[in-house]
């Protein structure tokens, strides 16, 4: 198997909504975020198929050396292989998959944020980052697009944080700020247990409900600091847009029934809003 199957394969087996995006990019640009988003996939599994501490804590410090090799011209991993002859094409730097690294460190570190401000700064390593990579990638001429990227991966990491507050639980992890837990009155001991009728409440309802807000007001910024000039080359991060505000409405819509379930969208639905997206242009 070639490094480019490789990655290609990666990014197709996570169903992820990127992967429906990548399809309406040229090759070369598509062959670019499909290593890159299968480097974020490697890293991000490390933390989440490992349950011993110090293996997964190895294993980024491997990835960490991985990149520094990269750098210096020597991948040894299939998806570093793929990535490093492209990167400077598309202003792939180190730091752009150090910060990935640092994100998943986070992960691995805590399992608590205490306020929105640690919670931003989480974000920003594991979708920010990733949002200007994207933009860098699709095309862009203004420097505010940067500012959509990282504005619109906010938005979208807090949709799957909504959507996972019940398989985090299950693995420990509460990455609702506690601030917002206690100013909704709702405990930790709450999420964690799910007990019947599976942990939900007027008050677990009035807290997701602000959390939605929160996100739903990242978005429109988003779109606001998105340039007209770099509108249609970013067409592939409207796509994702709007299947994740998508999928934010309709749990929305469930009530929040997030607690005992994921809710998640078809391929065929997300392949119709890309298409759609593509067609329209916003």
């Amino acid at each position: 198997m070639t490094p480019q199957q490789y990655v290609q394969e990666k990014a197709a087996a996570s169903g992820s909504s990127f992967y429906y995006a990548f399809l309406f990019l040229p090759p070369p640009r598509r062959a670019a975020i499909t290593a890159y988003y299968a480097f974020c996939r490697e890293v991000d599994d490390v933390v989440d198929e490992h349950s011993d501490r110090g293996v997964a804590a190895a294993k980024l410090g491997w990835w960490r050396h991985e990149v520094e090799q990269t750098y210096a011209g020597s991948p040894t991993h299939p998806v570093t292989q793929a990535l490093h002859p492209l990167a400077a094409a598309y202003g792939i730097e180190a730091r752009h998959l150090l910060d990935v690294i640092e994100g998943c460190q986070v992960d691995l570190d805590q399992n608590r944020f205490l306020d929105y401000a640690a919670l931003q700064r989480y974000c920003h390593l594991v979708a920010g980052v990733v949002g200007e990579v994207a933009a860098n990638i699709f095309g862009r001429t203004e420097a505010a697009t940067l500012a959509y990227a990282h504005q619109l991966g906010l938005a979208m990491q807090l949709t799957n944080i909504i959507r996972d507050v019940g398989d985090d639980a299950r693995r420990g992890r509460v990455y609702l700020p506690l601030s917002d837990l206690q100013r909704y009155d709702v405990k930790v001991s709450e999420l964690l247990a799910r007990a019947a009728p599976w942990g939900y409440s007027e008050r677990f309802d009035a807290l997701m409900r602000f959390e939605a807000a929160r996100a739903h007001a990242a978005y429109d910024a988003a779109l606001a600091l998105l340039p007209a000039a770099d509108r249609a080359a970013q067409k592939p991060g409207l796509m994702m847009a709007n299947i994740y505000r998508t999928l934010l409405r309709e749990i929305e819509a469930q009530g929040f029934q997030v607690l005992h379930q994921r809710t998640s969208l078809t391929p065929l639905r997300k392949l119709w809003i890309a298409a759609r997206t593509h067609v329209r242009g916003a």
